[in-house]
């Protein structure tokens, strides 16, 4: 089955994919390319090295803090 998941908080979407899930499995794997996107996407924002720093330091989940998560068929 093929779902769109969409990470949003404070009324702003973090990200958006689209996965084919066909099991538990498949569906764990979905939301870690999530997980690695949304540390990828904080990384690649950071405006200097001192920034940076602290981004590798900040835990994902502090920025998932407060988020939701929907899941809907596409």
């Amino acid at each position: 089955m093929s779902i769109k998941i969409r990470m949003v908080k404070d009324q702003n979407t973090l990200l958006e994919s689209r996965y084919e899930v066909t099991d538990a499995e498949s569906f764990g794997q979905a939301c870690a390319d999530m997980f690695s996107q949304l540390r990828s996407k904080e990384l690649c924002e950071t405006t200097s090295i001192g920034a940076m720093m602290d981004m590798l330091n900040l835990n994902v989940l502090d920025v998932l803090d407060g988020a939701t998560l929907s899941i809907t068929k596409a």
